[in-house]
């Protein structure tokens, strides 16, 4: 089994006690609750620079403890908004990534209490729209797709369900079969894994391929395996729109001056 299949295998058996059926009115609910952040979507559209999607996470698979685990998820938040980040990436993940929930609530209050409109990523392993109304219900703006993962029903339900909730999604691929299949579903928002999630392997080489290829009026957004001004600007040249940076800000001892950096790429 491969790690993608792994972790994916995981969540479902972990979420097997909380799938019920969610309906249309409840999501609606939870869209109407939303007070926090602005259009995920239009704060990656900018033309004036190159956006940042800045990501809070502990560990990883592929690169092992980042962070201490007692990181608070806020005080790193903090240091992104003040670098102006355009977008945040709250991992939930606790079992791989050690993240949770609670760190998207956390610092969606945070946002709420400062009036600061920066909006969230729930970036989780989402299987079920369980996991959508969770992410409304924390204040997201965004939930994460991962194409390679999921069955075509099972995006259609995620899509389907983050639309009512009034979510963006951000589709993740890392190859062109997967690019095709994530165009079925009419995305504003494509990310492309530098990453090989089955075997955690990294080449900026994915994105200067793949990112050519997205249509032109979707976000194109290069994830992973970017950890300086080089690697951004490798990733603007092939038409990225915005750039998801995690362990690189994770580790930066000054994260405001490489995201300024990053804008300017």
């Amino acid at each position: 089994m491969d790690k993608l299949s792994e972790i994916m295998a995981a969540k479902r058996h972990s979420l097997r006690n909380q799938i019920r059926p969610v309906r249309d009115q409840e999501l609606e609910r939870l869209g109407r609750m939303q007070t926090q952040g602005g259009s995920f979507l239009k704060a990656l559209a900018r033309k004036d620079r190159l956006s940042v999607i800045a990501e809070i996470k502990r560990k990883s698979p592929s690169a092992g403890e980042i962070a201490s685990a007692s990181l608070d998820a806020v005080e790193q938040a903090r240091e992104y908004i003040n670098a102006e980040a355009d977008c945040l990436s709250i991992l939930t993940d606790t079992d791989y990534f050690g993240g949770s929930l609670k760190d998207l609530w956390d610092v969606v209050e945070f946002l709420e209490c400062h009036n600061r409109k920066t909006p969230c990523l729930r970036k989780d392993f989402m299987v079920h729209p369980v996991q959508v109304a969770e992410a409304a219900e924390a204040g997201a703006r965004c939930i994460l797709i991962i194409v390679r993962a999921l069955e075509n029903d099972e995006i259609k339900a995620l899509r389907d369900a983050a639309g009512i909730a009034g979510l963006d999604a951000l589709y993740e691929i890392h190859e062109e079969r997967e690019l095709e299949k994530a165009l079925k579903f009419d995305p504003k928002i494509i990310g492309v894994n530098n990453r090989d999630l089955k075997r955690f392997k990294t080449d900026l080489a994915t994105s200067e391929r793949l990112i050519p290829q997205i249509p032109d009026g979707i976000i194109k957004v290069s994830e992973s395996g970017i950890f300086d001004l080089e690697d951004a600007e490798r990733a603007s040249a092939c038409g990225a729109d915005a750039i998801l940076v995690g362990e690189a800000l994770m580790k930066s001892e000054n994260p405001e001056e490489l995201i300024e950096a990053f804008h300017n790429a």
